[in-house]
């Protein structure tokens, strides 16, 4: 992940849900030239913040012991543009996991407006196929993790604090 679209974690539930935030300034090159004269994040970047928090909520429920990539956006339906000043509240919940993957559906708001409804779908990458190595530098995704407010909000199913895992 080089860049992040998520601000910041408000919630993470882990194997239900994850919360976020991402507020759509100006200063990000891609909002000011995607669409000239009328500045916006693009549609591909809400539906990577979600991918990002759902991955991570994928991720987390094996333990960050397996290389989770998006591999399918199953739905995306936008209902209003993300603008300049704007603050998304992503909301995705984890709705499978199986051996070779997860699903998740998530929405996104601002204010009280329904803003995106994304369903997405994320694959598992086995030892030498595509990618040889981690996905990550040790120590990347911690950090990152940590920059996105990860640590503080993040409770396991019964509402307590676990630990950072060492694999991170």
């Amino acid at each position: 992940m080089r860049w992040f679209w998520v601000d910041r974690f408000t919630e993470f539930v882990s194997g239900s849900h994850a919360r976020g935030l991402k507020n759509v300034c100006l200063d990000e090159e891609v909002v000011d030239r995607y669409c000239p004269g009328f500045p916006m994040l693009p549609p591909t970047l809400i539906i990577e913040g979600m991918a990002q928090l759902g991955g991570i909520l994928v991720a987390e429920h094996f333990q960050f012991n397996k290389r989770v990539v998006l591999a399918k956006v199953g739905k995306a339906q936008f209902h209003a543009p993300a603008r300049v000043g704007d603050q998304l509240c992503y909301e995705v919940r984890l709705d499978a996991v199986q051996p070779d993957g997860g699903t998740v559906t998530s929405t996104s708001h601002c204010g009280d407006q329904l803003q995106a409804e994304i369903d997405l779908m994320f694959a598992f990458l086995e030892e030498g196929h595509l990618v040889d190595g981690p996905l990550f530098e040790p120590g990347d995704l911690k950090v990152m993790l940590q920059i996105m407010n990860f640590f503080s909000v993040a409770v396991d199913a019964d509402g307590n604090r676990f630990p950072t895992y060492e694999n991170l």
